[in-house]
């Protein structure tokens, strides 16, 4: 009888240390992932950061077509758009959520405290209550920032032009992560003995008559990376050429739609990067609560050649300062 337990409470250890096992083991990247994306509007840089997400999900065995489902959302930038949206896709319950810029992130943090969420191209994911804190995110998002080292654009556009007293800055008022950017700007410049002077539109209906007016009335504008003139870009770049005024952005893809020079963020690289935070959390490798929130890895220095060249600026001349 002795025996018969002792072989029985064998077995149960066994398939017991099995299931908990298997419990620990990364999930199989054969079986199929699903995943929801919002994506805020369509526009350049938000458009590489979902290019560079589906790269870096794919670098980590995770590829549409063969063992990923993914509903693409793309709003208009009204806050009602993003809302059913985040309420269609939480329905359809996915693996995972990713939200692309600050509005469509918090969005679908609306919608669901269970469901695992990614963030990308979002400025201050604390400030915006997505998180706890970088470090220890603390709920059920984690992802990457995209805040730029806004110091050294502002180094940067000083450096272009002698004699830069009067800074223009252009943004968004509507959109918190801008307004972080632009306040750091005017800090900056206060530092440096330089006049801000700042200006913001309400949508993209304003961009010309803002960048305009800025033209007309400093030495030099800069641009943080906001939605609605990253949308409007190739507009900020005409007025630019028109008044042979030079434009430090926020982002490459304003530079490459528009602005003259930046020193930051390649968006479809930081896509990447978080697509394979998301990569991790699916095969349960890491978990949102715990997963600290990234920034970019990748920053370099974007000139825009045609438009030195417009400007009479040569290409070459344009560093960031040490």
């Amino acid at each position: 009888m002795k025996k018969g337990l002792i072989a029985l409470l064998g077995i149960s250890l066994l398939i017991l240390g099995g299931c908990s096992s298997g419990k620990d083991k990364p999930k199989d990247t054969s079986k199929e992932a699903t995943i929801g994306v919002l994506q805020m509007l369509k526009h350049g840089s938000l458009d590489a950061s979902y290019k560079g997400f589906l790269a870096g999900l794919k670098e980590n065995g995770y590829e549409v077509g063969k063992n990923l489902e993914i509903d693409y959302q793309v709003g208009t930038g009204a806050q009602d758009s993003l809302k059913s949206m985040s309420e269609t896709l939480v329905k359809k319950q996915p693996d995972l959520l990713l939200g692309i810029a600050t509005p469509a992130a918090i969005s679908l943090l609306n919608e669901t405290t269970e469901i695992p969420i990614v963030i990308t191209a979002v400025t201050d994911p604390v400030t915006s209550k997505l998180a706890k804190s970088e470090d220890k995110p603390g709920g059920n998002v984690t992802g990457t920032t995209d805040m730029v080292p806004i110091e050294k654009q502002i180094d940067l556009l000083l450096s272009i032009k002698d004699n830069i007293k009067t800074v223009g800055i252009a943004y968004n008022a509507g959109e918190g992560n801008s307004k972080i950017q632009a306040d750091l700007a005017i800090k900056a410049l206060k530092k440096k003995g330089v006049e801000a002077k700042v200006l913001t539109a309400n949508s993209t209906n304003d961009v010309q008559s803002v960048v305009t007016s800025l033209a007309k009335n400093t030495d030099a504008i800069y641009i943080p990376t906001d939605n609605t003139f990253a949308t409007a870009a190739p507009i900020v770049g005409e007025v630019a050429k028109e008044y042979k005024i030079p434009v430090v952005a926020g982002s490459a893809e304003q530079v490459e739609a528009g602005a003259l020079a930046t020193y930051g963020i390649d968006y479809t690289s930081l896509g990447k990067q978080t697509g394979e935070m998301a990569a991790k959390i699916l095969k349960g490798e890491a978990k949102a609560a715990t997963f600290p929130i990234e920034t970019a890895k990748d920053l370099k220095l974007i000139v825009n050649q045609k438009m030195a060249k417009a400007l009479g600026i040569d290409p070459e001349s344009i560093k960031v300062p040490n």
